[in-house]
């Protein structure tokens, strides 16, 4: 749901059986041949093991442990912690950078061209991000005023009811302990459904309003409520507006279009805003300028859509190199076709002959027809980026829990959860705090309702094989019956707290919330460190 605590807790329950994958997959017979610290009949130890040895063997126990390698991304950073730097430094100073980036990329790129895609498709905005994200997630804030209306009864009630359909499912596979064809292929069929009947009811409900049935719901919000963007484009300040208005019209050259729109700084702003709010401003302009070279924002408000001829054309090169180049870590990007020519390459040429051909037959002053591709464009492009950080903010916890020696369950149930929901997080409280509360509360059902539907299901397709239609489970753990529980409970709390307050929720309610999810953790890790465990006869 759209919470913290539910967040966490479908986190934690794949995260769990990740992690504790990964370390028995690793751990399951490989080792280092002459290495004095490996039995040859032994496992590998874990990666956590690395403070039991020496200081001086730290570097060649990490470089040499298959257990140490981390999925995904761009930095080692257990090589960096262990052998170059102090350990510590490094993560803590890099995590808080990426928070800079994802906040930067959700708030001034992410939500703005997911707004103007749902524009463009006259799509109401629950339903955009419903369909347009998959991996989602959620905050508290984001239920502060989009479920405040009857208007958001349907949506509420749709979506709960398939959250707890995709989550009885669960149950009933661990249960059962396997998954067959047929339960796989359901999971991938439910999903589809879901998003037939998302498309179905906001069909008719616009049939409803255009009839004069059902009063509008809170599709737009009423006013913006981005204040810097509003003193930024000058809009609610006519004391810089008159004054920086030009007197005669004039033509700017493309040169001098490419140099404002690259510009991360408001020089009126700047004079305006306190000290800390420029030292700020000064650790994210680097992010800032990264972004607008490689992402493209679509604005339906303006009257040129935001539309700035030479950035958009470089954009039309630097977008899919950067897609290319942070999909699995830049894996199909520096692929060589047939041994000879690079992928990045191509993807340089093709953009490059596009963005020439963009360039002369368009104007300056007006946007072409087909701009509207520039905001899918610019959606994935900044997609990929939350997704590139994320993958990185994950290796950071991974690389703290292992060097405060945290279980792989532990490190699942919180660094790992967290972690990996950081990314939607900031998107869905940036969606409700710029007016589009319903599409941040769409976000985090339709998120979810994703991860576990094709997420079980195309993970198991993906691990059947002609001879074996059938994936075991092992949900031998107590541990594991916690969090499905404590997931279920939820959802049944929220499907009854939720309508008895008129779909007017409060502060008292994310009280609620994450409470709830603190006693939960707190359970779970009591169980994990086997406080609570059940009685054997």
């Amino acid at each position: 749901m759209g919470t913290l605590w539910v967040l966490s807790l479908a986190g934690a329950l794949s995260l769990r059986g990740v992690t504790h994958g990964v370390g028995a997959g690793s751990g399951g017979g490989t080792h280092t041949a002459g290495d004095p610290r490996v039995s040859p009949p032994g496992p590998a130890p874990q990666c956590r093991e690395v403070r039991k040895h020496n200081s001086s063997e730290w570097c060649r126990f990490v470089r040499g442990n298959p257990d140490c390698r981390l999925e995904g991304g761009f930095l080692d950073y257990l090589g960096g912690v262990f052998c170059v730097f102090p350990p510590g430094l490094l993560p803590a100073l890099w995590l808080l950078y990426l928070f800079v980036i994802l906040g930067v990329t959700a708030e001034k790129f992410f939500c703005p061209n997911l707004s103007a895609i749902s524009t463009n498709l006259k799509l109401s905005h629950n339903v955009a991000v419903s369909l347009g994200r998959g991996p989602g997630g959620g905050h508290t804030h984001t239920w502060g005023g989009g479920a405040g209306h009857w208007g958001g009864a349907l949506p509420f009630l749709r979506d709960a009811i398939f959250y707890m359909v995709a989550v009885f499912l669960t149950f009933l596979v661990l249960y059962l302990g396997r998954i067959t064809l047929g339960e796989a292929l359901g999971y991938l069929g439910l999903y589809v459904f879901y998003v037939f009947a998302v498309v179905l009811c906001t069909w008719i409900h616009r049939r409803q309003r255009g009839d004069g049935l059902a009063p509008p719901g809170p599709w737009e919000p009423e006013m913006p409520t981005d204040a810097e963007e509003r003193e930024s484009s000058g809009t609610n300040s006519g004391d810089y507006g008159e004054e920086y208005r030009p007197l005669l019209p004039y033509h700017e050259t493309s040169l001098h279009i490419l140099a404002s729109a690259l510009s991360p700084l408001d020089q009126r702003k700047w004079r305006r805003k306190p000290w800390y709010w420029r030292l700020f401003k000064v650790f994210k302009v680097p992010v800032e300028l990264v972004l607008l070279l490689t992402v493209p924002v679509v604005d339906p408000d303006k009257d040129d859509l935001n539309w700035k001829r030479p950035l958009n054309c470089l954009h039309i090169v630097t977008s899919p190199l950067l897609c290319v180049l942070t999909l699995k870590s830049g894996a199909y990007g520096l692929y060589q076709i047939q041994g000879i020519f690079p992928v990045w390459g191509l993807v340089m040429l093709v953009g490059s002959v596009l963005a020439i051909i963009i360039f002369l037959t368009t104007t300056n002053e007006e946007p072409p027809k087909y701009h509207c591709v520039f905001a899918f464009l610019g959606f994935l492009a900044s997609a990929m980026w939350i997704n590139a950080a994320a993958t990185e903010l994950v290796n950071i916890l991974r690389t703290l829990g292992i060097i405060f020696q945290l279980s792989n369950t532990v490190l699942g149930l919180t660094l790992l959860a967290w972690g990996n929901s950081i990314g939607d997080t900031f998107s869905d409280l940036t969606m409700a705090r710029q007016g589009y509360p319903r599409m941040a509360f769409s976000a985090c059902f339709g998120g979810i309702i994703f991860n576990i539907l094709v997420g079980v299901g195309l993970g198991c397709l993906l691990q059947m094989t002609s001879s074996q239609l059938v994936v075991k489970l092992e949900p031998d753990s107590l541990l594991v019956w916690i969090l499905a529980g404590a997931l279920g409970l939820s959802l049944v709390f929220s499907f009854v707290a939720v309508p008895a307050q008129c779909f007017q929720l409060g502060k008292a309610y994310g009280v609620c919330l994450i409470l709830y999810y603190l006693a939960f953790l707190c359970v779970a890790l009591l169980t994990e460190f086997r406080v609570i465990r059940l009685a054997t006869a």
